[in-house]
């Protein structure tokens, strides 16, 4: 069963806008922390940005000002708004989602990833 189903992806020209979303289903608890994370062949994966369960977000230098994270506790999702977007951010969006379960324990779960292209 998959747990983190995203949506969003596609194609957009340089300039442009693009929002992802990504929701947790009924089957886990609700998230603590998100995250989104991007990834072109041949690369590493990287952090793009994140929300902690009490709102503060951090953001790579790279999307800075131009991409916003933000969630619904309630339907418990995770959104990245992108503007402005750029050739460059081109790959495989992925969410992940961390769930502490007591001390230093916790649980994760990545989406199954989606793809973003940006034309110029």
């Amino acid at each position: 069963q998959v747990q983190l189903v995203e949506s969003g992806g596609g194609l957009v020209q340089a300039g442009g806008s693009l929002s992802l979303s990504c929701v947790a289903s009924e089957s886990i608890a609700s998230v603590d922390d998100w995250s989104w994370y991007r990834q072109s062949p041949g690369k590493q994966r990287e952090l793009v940005a994140e929300i902690t369960s009490s709102g503060i977000t951090t953001y790579a230098d790279s999307v800075k000002d131009r991409f916003t994270i933000s969630r619904d506790n309630a339907k418990n999702t995770v959104y990245l708004q992108m503007h402005s977007l750029k050739p460059e951010d081109t790959a495989v969006y992925f969410c992940y989602a961390k769930i502490w379960t007591g001390g230093f324990a916790f649980s994760d779960y990545w989406g199954q990833g989606t793809q973003v292209t940006v034309s110029s």
